[in-house]
């Protein structure tokens, strides 16, 4: 029998939160059950290790995916998808940042006001300056290229439908971002208040570069507008450099001024610099047609180990 609710952790060197995390998540009180699909996404601890042996004494199914390296918090969601048969499904991190208390909340306003996915958000945000800078700065370039309704805080603490997973978990491309596919498939989105903790051991596994790399996959795999921009760029540029010709030249008669080195270089310079710009995007998204032309894996499954109560996922 389907559990009425999956709860997706993506795991990365979570040995230290691990035993409270599975304790609280299995002691939530829900009406026709739940289940835990834990994905360890190439932790460099003990983490997959200490997982089988509290799943022994587990009090609900739980499957353990083993990715064979780390591939990051999106594609891990994604193979964890994979696994999850809930009516529900939630996602969560491992920090223990979002309360497991906070889980029914999501899944009661998804329920209530019939809502194919929800998101959390929060009053005030217990993270680091550099990371609410980051999250801020994501949100804001995702109301701009993809189609997300105004105000929606785009975070990892969401909970949806399973015909959204379902859909989602269609794609099969190297470069995946849950909330783009999310935004694809649906727009009856709703958002609840929760709690936000302190972080009780350990440092985020984010950082700059996977934050860079983030933004990219929402750049490029989700938009065609930054190839829009880049024309436009290459509009202005031309525009001004026409401009600048004919100032160059209207001085040169009127004032004698001699064509000089520094005002040729300079036009090189940008002109140079504009086309570089616009090389790169294009090369971009011509590198990622290539990459997933050649079948580039999203993830790849090591082992997957479950408890006894744990259902086998469909096909």
């Amino acid at each position: 029998m389907k559990p009425a609710l999956t709860i997706v952790v993506p795991l990365y060197n979570s040995e230290a939160t691990l035993a409270r995390l599975i304790a609280e998540l299995s002691a939530l009180k829900v009406d026709g059950g739940h289940e835990l699909v834990l994905v360890n996404d190439g932790s460099r601890d003990r983490t997959f290790e200490v997982c089988e042996e509290l799943m022994r004494a587990a009090t609900v199914p739980i499957t353990l995916v083993k990715l064979s390296r780390n591939y990051g918090e999106h594609h891990a969601v994604m193979a964890g998808l994979h696994h999850a048969s809930g009516e529900f499904i939630v996602t969560m991190d491992d920090d223990l940042q979002n309360p497991p208390s906070e889980v029914m909340k999501l899944v009661n306003c998804a329920r209530e006001g019939r809502h194919e996915v929800v998101y959390s958000f929060y009053d005030d945000k217990k993270h680091e300056g550099w990371r609410n800078l980051g999250s801020w700065l994501t949100n804001r370039m995702a109301d701009f290229l993809l189609d997300k309704p105004r105000g929606l805080y785009l975070s990892s603490f969401r909970c949806m439908s399973a015909f959204v997973a379902r859909e989602i978990c269609r794609y099969d491309g190297p470069f995946a971002y849950v909330d783009g596919l999310i935004l694809q498939v649906t727009q009856n989105i709703g958002r609840v208040l929760v709690a936000h903790a302190e972080r009780d051991s350990g440092r985020s596994g984010y950082t700059l570069r996977k934050l860079v790399k983030l933004w990219m996959n929402m750049f490029v795999n989700f938009s065609v507008i930054p190839l829009h921009l880049a024309t436009m760029l290459g509009f202005v540029m031309a525009a001004l450099g026409f401009l600048y010709t004919i100032a160059v030249v209207i001085e040169h008669f009127k004032y004698g001024t001699p064509l000089g080195w520094s005002s040729l270089m300079a036009a090189l310079t940008v002109f140079s610099g504009t086309q570089l710009i616009v090389l790169g995007m294009a090369g971009e998204y011509i590198g990622r047609i290539f990459l997933t032309a050649n079948k580039r894996p999203q993830f790849v499954v090591q082992d997957v180990v479950r408890s006894d109560s744990a259902p086998k996922p469909n096909g």
